[in-house]
């Protein structure tokens, strides 16, 4: 009886020592597959939101950029396949899938796969969530299955504004095939769903667009995706590793109590095993973190290198402007020379005059000298203009008289008119009408244009010159018109495209600098369509101030 009594006693105890064990390694063995879970789900999240701010960082840009809005505001053709390369170009680089640039009523004008038979240009997308909440709200975010390619991705939108108008929508979609084929090479399951707990993204790729599936006897991790606000990442690892350790350590306990050495080379073998899982899981995440730290500093240097290359771009517009402005100052200088050099002698002639009669009529001696002072002062502006058109631009930027730009300009080109007997017409140019402009710019500008109307005049009868200036509340329009030939067609087709020209010494650059002076001013400078018969009319639109 007391025999019996022990071994139940005994059988109790063992088999409460199997329970604890089984517990416990239990419990430990989850407890390291929470921590490696954790690891692996921030290293993926912190992954997924590199991509998204990358490609949100590619929209953001692009709703800022010149030659989109140029693009949306003109609606020329040249234009906007310019912009389609440039978004080729673009996509090429960051690594996107297709970028694409709407219009307001949800078109596509332009997009990175224009030369390819299944182009977006052309299409409406005004049906598309994506457009309609960026028209709304300035940003939106979209996951869904694309109209044309069938395939899924995460379309990021971002509007694009003139001023307080929107004028379009900037669209960068991109796939994640890269991103879930590296989560299906790892053991636990990763998963990405959004609000409604719909799975975007998956390591199984049949699950997307399926509602979250139900993860039972499963250690689940689950972090919000920052960027992506309701975006939810779940990483799924299997407990059953931790079961079976539980029972291997149980087992390891009984085979201890038949032999002491079994269990110690079962225990051994166990523990290695678990040990080598964590090593490996370890590696795993290592290597990741190191994958995406080497993406975040690419992407950090290329952006470093981006800012330097506009720095550089913005040198070199600069000097372009101002060696256009030296080689124009060549061309007035000669007329000048003339201009100066005739009160010059007209003052010799007075003061040797004067010298002659300061005894005999001294009143004809005070109109002489009063005539020298006259002239003087002429020649002092003419010089005083001169060095003004000759000096670089500050940059800065204020209120300009339209009256002295003009008149300064008409001064500076008036020596070639008086020779060629050109008539000169200036209508509406009031003293206190003031633009938002830099004035060396603008003069730049205007010489420009006045040389232009100038040299199309060479050999007409009845040479004019026509220089118009028309206000109302808010802005300034100068026009400039000429009765020459005018513009023909193949000219006014490319007439803001550098090198193109008309002129057989021409570099046909001075209408690209003077467009890009007044762009960089936040004005405009266009030209009236050609008309036979009619001479060529160029129309600069001025902020008033």
């Amino acid at each position: 009886m007391k025999s019996a009594l022990t071994r139940f006693v005994l059988a109790s105890a063992a088999l409460g020592l199997l329970a604890l064990v089984f517990y416990f390694g239990q419990a430990s063995a989850v407890s390291r597959l929470g921590e490696q879970a954790t690891a692996a789900a921030e290293s993926r999240v912190q992954a997924l939101e590199s991509v998204l701010a990358t490609q949100r960082a590619v929209a953001a840009i692009l709703s800022d950029d010149g030659l989109v809005k140029d693009a949306l505001r003109l609606g020329s053709t040249s234009a906007q396949q310019g912009v389609s390369r440039k978004l080729d170009q673009l996509r090429a680089e960051t690594g996107s899938n297709v970028i694409y640039l709407l219009n307001t009523t949800g078109t596509a004008i332009a997009a990175s796969n224009w030369d390819e038979p299944v182009s977006f240009v052309g299409i409406s997308y005004s049906f598309r969530r994506y457009f309609t909440d960026a028209m709304a709200k300035g940003i939106a975010l979209e996951f869904a299955l694309g109209t044309v390619s069938k395939r899924p991705g995460l379309y990021l939108s971002h509007v694009v504004s003139d001023g307080a108008a929107v004028i379009g929508v900037v669209v960068v979609k991109m796939e994640f095939d890269t991103l879930e084929a590296s989560w299906a090479r790892s053991p636990d399951q990763t998963r990405v769903s959004d609000g409604s707990g719909m799975v975007l993204l998956s390591s199984a790729s049949d699950e997307r667009f399926k509602p979250m599936p139900r993860l039972q006897d499963r250690l689940n991790m689950t972090r919000p995706v920052p960027g992506a606000p309701d975006w939810t990442l779940t990483l799924s690892t299997s407990i059953a590793p931790a079961r079976q350790a539980g029972v291997l350590a149980a087992g390891a306990a009984l085979g201890f109590e038949i032999i002491l050495g079994a269990l110690i080379w079962r225990a051994g073998r166990a523990k290695r095993r678990a040990e080598s899982a964590i090593v490996a899981e370890r590696r795993y995440t290592a290597d990741l973190q190191r994958a995406v730290d080497d993406r975040t500093r690419d992407l950090t240097a290329e952006m470093v290198e981006r800012r330097h290359a506009e720095a550089r771009l913005a040198r070199m517009q600069a000097d372009l402007v101002q060696a256009n402005k030296l080689a124009t100052l060549g061309q007035v200088t000669a007329g000048l020379a003339h201009e100066v050099n005739q009160p010059l002698a007209t003052i010799r002639l007075l003061a040797e005059n004067a010298l002659a009669l300061q005894n005999t009529a001294p009143t004809e001696v005070t109109e002489n000298l009063g005539k020298i002072v006259r002239m003087s002062e002429r020649i002092g502006q003419i010089t005083t203009h001169l060095r003004g058109f000759a000096r670089k631009a500050t940059g800065q930027v204020g209120s300009v008289s339209v009256k002295d730009a003009i008149d300064a300009s008409v001064m500076l080109t008036a020596s070639r008119r008086r020779d060629e007997g050109a008539r000169l017409v200036i209508e509406g140019a009031l003293r206190d009408l003031m633009v938002r402009a830099e004035a060396v710019r603008l003069e730049q500008v205007l010489v420009n244009l006045i040389q232009n109307a100038q040299e199309a005049l060479v050999g007409r009868p009845d040479p004019e010159i026509r220089i118009s200036v028309a206000a109302d509340a808010t802005h300034v329009m100068i026009s400039v018109a000429d009765n020459g030939p005018g513009l023909r067609p193949d000219i006014a087709a490319q007439l803001f495209t550098p090198f193109a020209t008309s002129k057989p010494d021409g570099l046909g650059l001075g209408l690209v600098i003077a467009q890009d002076i007044l762009r960089d001013l936040g004005n405009e400078l266009t030209a009236d369509p050609p008309l036979p018969g009619h001479g060529a009319t160029f129309r600069i639109r001025l902020t008033r101030t």
